[in-house]
């Protein structure tokens, strides 16, 4: 299982001074020394964190270090002010993956998958629109064997499970809802391994949720930024990175 490094909240705490502290290109290069496998931006279209040039940035910096950049975001969001508009991230970055997630502006962060039916046909002239770009494709989706199906039926690569509601029955042991969530994340994986989907999952995954994700079954690649940064206040930067490398290369 692959190991890409949102970093998200490190351009976060940089706007909050109004200064280039903590630089992100540097915590980008730090991981990259560290052996991760990719690095992944999120930007939104209010730039509250990660902005488009930050995407054009670190989109650059791996490609020079032969490490995948995944751009997540709504495909249709739009040109803002500073906001240059998704898909024009999508042209300019060129990245590795592109993963489309359902958020709107007014989301702390992004709290469901892509729900069948939203927006089909805007949706199909999105994946049209940068076919031509080689980029990866993923669907952000609930644990539902219809969003993988759904998917599959649009043309996408893989699929992202959103791992939420698994993170947090796990940590308010809630162990009948965990378990529940687990045998969908079970059953997902099932279902897009018999589409020929690739599996990522992503959202409040850290060091004591990964072992038992990984006892779902193959996922090729897991987006983890949040708990990073509030465990690098506990271990420091590097050993976090380290913690999390060990965790998901674990068989």
């Amino acid at each position: 299982m692959n190991l890409s490094v949102n970093l998200n909240k490190i351009a976060l705490i940089r706007n909050s001074r109004g200064n280039d502290t903590p630089s992100l290109i540097d915590y980008a290069k730090k991981c990259i020394a560290l052996g991760v496998d990719g690095l992944t931006l999120h930007p939104r279209p209010d730039h509250r964190h990660a902005t488009s040039e930050d995407a054009i940035n670190v989109s650059k910096i791996c490609k020079q270090n032969n490490i995948e950049f995944n751009l997540e975001g709504n495909p249709f969001s739009l040109p803002n002010q500073d906001f240059i508009g998704f898909k024009q991230l999508c042209e300019q970055t060129s990245p590795h993956q592109v993963t489309l997630v359902p958020d709107d502006p007014e989301q702390i962060t992004s709290d469901h998958g892509w729900q069948p039916g939203f927006c089909d046909l805007e949706l199909t002239h999105f994946l049209d629109s940068i076919k031509d770009l080689n980029i990866r494709t993923s669907l952000f989706i609930d644990a539902r064997i219809e969003s993988v199906k759904y998917a599959s039926d649009f043309g996408f690569d893989r699929v992202e499970i959103y791992t939420g509601p698994f993170a947090d029955s796990l940590a308010i042991k809630d162990f009948k809802n965990f378990n529940s969530y687990k045998n969908a994340v079970i059953e997902c994986i099932n279902t897009a391994n018999k589409c020929n989907l690739g599996i990522n999952a992503g959202h409040d995954l850290n060091l004591d949720n990964i072992p038992h994700l990984i006892e779902c079954g193959n996922i090729d690649e897991v987006s983890i930024g949040h708990a990073i940064i509030t465990d690098a206040l506990k271990f420091g930067f590097e050993n976090t990175i380290i913690k999390y490398l060990d965790s998901v290369r674990k068989k």
